[in-house]
C-alpha cells in the first residue's frame, strides 16, 4: 500500500503510539522526499516510503540516522504489519552510506527551516522546508530524473532558488561531468540564465 496524506498521518501516529507503549526514548527524525511534500501540502501524490535524512539529538543537533535504534526498527516493522505497508515504509535511504545526503553535508539552516509535527509524546517529525526540497530534488533529478523532476517542477522554484540549489549540489559532486548535467537540465527546464552562471 502506498502512502497518501491520510494514511501517512495514521502511520506516523501509530508509530508514535508503539514507541510510547514500549516506553522508549523519544525519537526525533527529519523527513524529506515525497512524504514531506505530501505532509506539507506541496504536492498531491502518493509515495512508497518516509525518507529519513537525519535524526535529531537531545541538544537539537542533526545526527546520522544510520543505523536506526533497534526499538525504532521494531516499531516500524510492527506498523508495517498492522497497516499493510512495506516493511521499509520508513527508512534512511537518502543517508544510507558514505555518498548519502547527511554524510556529504545538508543545506545550512535545514533544521531551523523544518516544520515540526509531534505524533504523541514519543515521535517528533521535522518535515524539511520547500527550499531544502528544491536542493534535494535538483540533486536527485540530475541523477535519476523521473518523479524527482516532476516534484521539482511542481515546486516552481525561482531562478535564485535554482542557482542556490545547484551550487549546493556541486559541493556534493564537484566533477565537471556533473556540472554539465546540471547545465543541460537547467536549460531544458527553462533556467538558461541560471545555467549560464554555473
Amino acid at each position: 500500500m502506498e502512502l497518501n496524506n491520510s494514511n501517512l498521518e495514521a502511520a506516523l501516529n501509530m508509530l508514535g503510539e508503539r514507541l510510547r507503549l514500549k516506553d522508549t526514548p523519544s525519537v526525533r527524525l527529519v523527513a524529506c522526499g515525497g512524504s514531506a511534500l505530501i505532509a506539507m501540502g506541496l504536492v498531491s501524490r502518493t509515495t512508497d516510503d518516509v525518507d529519513v535524512v537525519a535524526l535529531v539529538d537531545a541538544h537539537q543537533q542533526l545526527i546520522s540516522p544510520v543505523p536506526f535504534p533497534e526499538y525504532l526498527e521494531e516499531s516500524i516493522r510492527e506498523v508495517a504489519i498492522l497497516m499493510n505497508l512495506s516493511g521499509d515504509w520508513m527508512n534512511y535511504g537518502p543517508s544510507r552510506d558514505s555518498g548519502g545526503l547527511f554524510q556529504n553535508g545538508l543545506p545550512e539552516g535545514l533544521l531551523a527551516r523544518a516544520h515540526r509535527k509531534d505524533y504523541g509524546s514519543h515521535l517528533i517529525t521535522y518535515f524539511i522546508d520547500r527550499i531544502d526540497q528544491i536542493h534535494f530534488k535538483v540533486f536527485a533529478s540530475a541523477d535519476r530524473l523521473g518523479v524527482h523532476i516532476d516534484d521539482l517542477v511542481s515546486l516552481n522554484p525561482s531562478n535564485q532558488e535554482m542557482e542556490n540549489a545547484a551550487r549546493w549540489c556541486m559541493t556534493h559532486d564537484p566533477s565537471e561531468g556533473f556540472r554539465m548535467i546540471l547545465i543541460s537540465m537547467y536549460e531544458q527546464l527553462g533556467y538558461s540564465d541560471v545555467a549560464e552562471r554555473l
